[in-house]
């Protein structure tokens, strides 16, 4: 095994740290190139780029992680390779060959081995591939050139001591238009966020929950992650909407909750005026895996769900198959768990 990094592996926060090597990957005159491993973290591109002026660009994010017996690997890639081509089709970007993205990522994970943190800390090496248009182009339109770049960084574990609620706030604010981009994981639905997330902060939340931009009824998001609820009768709620990021994560807790634990699962419609269906509530993403939510504040009041200082057991449950599939110590469904 590679020699680790001299770094602080119980103290890590989600913070960046330059690695090694990250992946560089040209579009231009209809191809792409082979694409490189390179050791300069700076892109030099030109200031005309379309990324820059008009926000021509998406992102994934995905992480790798060290198993008991040392071993490194990826959970779901090919997943974040179909979710990234949805952001190009969308934008008008060339897409990413599958292989090509899963390759890359291989490359990245196998040139920073020393960077993926132990096993048993908790931490792990986060991933972040990202496509953006560049080269000479001032008018709105798509880019003549585009870049593929694949780095990482080992970040600590979400939750430090343990899995804690937290208490969200409903925004005012919209995430994404009605038909807009907000399916794609495009950073314009990020900065959109920003405001809507300092003013949560600010009033002593954890994040924001937005609801659908065209009525404001519905739960769609929950700041930057996936919304789901544990209903009184064990179903596992996620919203159903056209403008919410297709999480992976939340399609693979959907699985697990009904192949794993035998619970009913639903993706529909989550009123907002309806909270009192749930005993249990919780946001998922990539980053944290699950957070889950104590209480929603929404028309001047906070409810509660299962507690505000602990968590239930199924979100409990929940957490901890995800978490030993990622890690190795249970058994994966066919096709989740690449070896690096």
């Amino acid at each position: 095994m590679t020699k680790l990094a001299d770094i602080d592996w119980d103290n890590l926060g989600f913070n960046y740290i330059k690695t090694d090597f990250r992946y560089i990957s040209t579009w231009k005159d209809g191809k792409w190139d082979k694409g490189q491993l390179v050791t300069d973290n700076k892109l030099l591109i030109s200031e005309a780029s379309t990324a820059l002026h008009y926000g021509q660009q998406c992102f994934e994010g995905l992480k790798a992680y060290r198993t008991a017996n040392g071993n490194i690997q990826l959970f779901r890639p090919y997943e974040n390779a179909k979710r990234l081509n949805l952001g190009a089709r969308r934008l008008l970007m060339p897409e990413i060959p599958e292989e090509k993205f899963v390759d890359a990522v291989l490359q990245v994970v196998r040139a920073n081995e020393g960077y993926v943190p132990p096993y048993g800390t908790g931490a792990t090496l986060y991933i972040r591939p990202l496509l953006i248009g560049v080269g000479d182009n001032i008018g709105v339109g798509a880019a003549p050139e585009y870049l593929f770049s694949v780095f990482c960084v080992p970040v600590g574990p979400y939750f430090k001591g343990g899995m804690t609620p937290v208490n969200f706030t409903v925004s005012d604010f919209d995430r994404a238009a009605p038909y807009g981009t907000g399916a794609a994981k495009v950073g314009g639905n990020y900065a959109a966020s920003l405001y809507s997330y300092h003013l949560a902060k600010k009033g002593g939340f954890g994040d924001c929950i937005y609801l659908d931009p065209l009525t404001h009824t519905k739960i769609e998001e929950v700041g930057s992650a996936n919304f789901f609820g544990i209903t009184w009768d064990n179903e596992f709620v996620t919203p159903k909407s056209p403008s919410i990021l297709p999480s992976i994560t939340k399609y693979s807790l959907l699985y697990l909750a009904k192949e794993y634990m035998g619970l009913k699962t639903a993706e529909r419609d989550v009123c907002i005026d309806n909270l009192q269906e749930f005993k249990e509530a919780g946001a998922c993403g990539t980053a944290a895996v699950i957070t889950p939510i104590g209480g929603i504040h929404y028309k001047d009041k906070l409810h509660v769900f299962y507690s505000e200082t602990e968590v239930g057991p199924i979100t409990t449950k929940l957490y901890n198959t995800l978490c030993g599939i990622q890690f190795g110590n249970l058994e994966a469904p066919t096709g989740w768990i690449i070896k690096v």
